[in-house]
């Protein structure tokens, strides 16, 4: 199973909200970069990149940044907020992203999402399945919809959709365990997806959880920046 650190970027910063809550913003570092130095020196060799400038703006911001970070890294950088149009994904991959993350556009503009499935393949197209209390919440969790997410997964999955990444926004930030119960789920009605846990990952007890239910990845982030988790333990754990 993939170990995947994250960096959340608001004004070219690394940052992490709660929940989501863009007023609950606490910046942990001004260069980015030298945080995802930081993580490939320790041994990690992916990235979970996040636009949150991006999610609120509906297009892509800060791919300046996810570009120094992949001139000065060999980490596989998935990328994702904010990718509204052809045009987004178009300077996303071209500033080094290895994958995107749709997940606002796959409810919005299904049409769209599942023509960069076809123009690029489901291994470099990531379906971003954010829930809340059920649903699919969207534009950067600021609002929600009527969608299901079992409705919602099995729809791409029948389009050939391969990864996921699924946050549980109520876990999210606040370090107290992710939804292990709801990753289960999933992986028991869609056993060939790639899927990969997001929001509340805190312990390596989790992690090796998440890996025996068949977990692809986890994504960690506020456990690393509160120094719940040190990166040495992510790389051997």
């Amino acid at each position: 199973m993939h170990i995947i650190p994250a960096i959340d970027i608001i004004d070219g910063k690394c940052v992490r909200l709660t929940q989501g809550d863009y007023a609950q913003k606490k910046v942990y570092n001004e260069n980015p970069v030298e945080v995802a130095k930081e993580f490939e020196a320790a041994g990690l060799t992916r990235l979970h990149l996040v636009d949150l400038d991006g999610a609120k703006a509906s297009r892509i911001v800060n791919h300046k940044v996810l570009e120094a970070i992949a001139l000065q890294t060999n980490l596989w950088i998935d990328f994702g907020g904010g990718l509204k149009s052809d045009a987004d994904v178009k300077i996303a991959f071209e500033s080094g992203a290895k994958q995107i993350t749709g997940g606002t556009v796959a409810v919005k503009n299904p049409e769209l999402f599942l023509g960069w499935l076809e123009e690029y393949g489901a291994d470099r197209i990531i379906l971003g399945a954010d829930v809340k209390d059920g649903n699919i919440a969207v534009s950067g969790w600021q609002e929600q919809s009527n969608t299901n997410l079992f409705t919602f997964l099995c729809g791409y999955v029948e389009k050939n959709v391969e990864n996921v990444i699924c946050t549980d926004i109520s876990k999210d930030g606040l370090l107290q365990g992710s939804a292990i119960s709801l990753y289960e789920e999933i992986l028991k009605r869609f056993p060939g997806l790639k899927l990969i846990a997001s929001g509340g990952v805190t312990s390596l007890e989790e992690i090796e959880k998440l890996r025996e239910i068949g977990c692809f990845g986890a994504i960690v982030g506020k456990a690393i920046y509160e120094e719940r988790l040190r990166l040495g333990d992510l790389v051997t754990g």
